[in-house]
């Protein structure tokens, strides 16, 4: 695999190098000096460039970063809208992978979408000063209204999830438990960690901070909550998530002194049981 100097070498010499490319920067994973490095981080790299379509016109200029072995183009797939820039997603053979995002120079307001960013190469001096504040990935506090949505979706879609599994329907029973309820469950995860530290932590992209910042309890919880297809697991694991969900909840809703709805958890707990 090619060390991050290696990689980003052809990044800023490609750049240099073509006069349509105006300015390099990259973002994501390894633009987060919080973040712990591994060799899986992706290279999130945008170029600002001028007359973009010579650049999808013959597609074979990204040969320069190395032998791939996959390449997505979001924007030529089905039911991409597009905003005007283009993205090539690339996986090499020696593992490394670029994503590697083409903004028209002419829709600079495009350029401050991330924030944490990091300067690679800049001709004409058109890109902002990234000012790199953490800050802004911290989980933010939840008004009284979202915590409120929170609760009820997470409860009503749990007849949801349990009537799938009654009727042993699988696929439904599961997309509704991991799309709906345990990203509401997540949703709650996240603010119980901002209420330990202080609001001052990123839970990341789709939770991969959990085992870094909650207790080690509420994270052997947590895993518990991932089911097999086996119809028993599937009540296991349901009845897991309703419990982490009540004492995570509970815990938010009192640093918060927002109500917790007591009413809708016990008459879907009866629900789910019969009792």
């Amino acid at each position: 695999m090619r060390t991050e100097k290696e990689m980003l070498d052809i990044i800023i010499a490609t750049a240099e190098n073509d006069e349509r490319i105006r300015a390099a920067y990259m973002n994501g994973s390894r633009a987060n000096p919080s973040l712990p490095k591994d060799i899986y981080q992706d290279y999130d790299i945008v170029y600002v460039v001028q007359n973009i379509d010579t650049f999808i016109q013959d597609n074979n200029w990204i040969d320069i970063f190395g032998k791939r072995l996959m390449l997505q183009m979001p924007e030529s797939m089905r039911g991409s809208k597009g905003d005007g820039r283009i993205v090539y997603l690339m996986l090499f053979d020696d593992g490394t992978r670029i994503d590697l995002t083409l903004i028209p120079i002419q829709k600079k307001h495009l350029i401050t979408e991330e924030k944490l960013s990091i300067s690679l190469l800049d001709k004409d001096k058109i890109l902002p000063l990234f000012d790199n504040d953490l800050n802004v990935y911290n989980i933010s506090k939840p008004s009284r209204f979202y915590y409120e949505s929170c609760l009820n979706d997470f409860w009503w879609c749990m007849q949801n999830v349990a009537k799938g599994i009654a009727r042993n329907e699988v696929s439904y029973a599961m997309s509704m438990y991991h799309e709906i309820v345990t990203g509401e469950l997540n949703e709650m995860i996240s603010w119980y960690i901002g209420t330990i530290h202080d609001f001052k932590v990123s839970a990341g992209k789709m939770g991969r901070n959990f085992k870094r910042y909650l207790p080690e309890d509420i994270y052997l919880k947590y895993i518990g909550i991932y089911s097999d297809a086996n119809k028993d697991n599937m009540w296991n694991a349901l009845f897991c998530c309703c419990s982490l969900f009540s004492e995570t909840a509970l815990s938010v809703s009192k640093y918060f002194g927002y109500e917790y709805n007591f009413e809708d958890e016990k008459n879907m707990t009866k629900y789910l049981t019969g009792k």
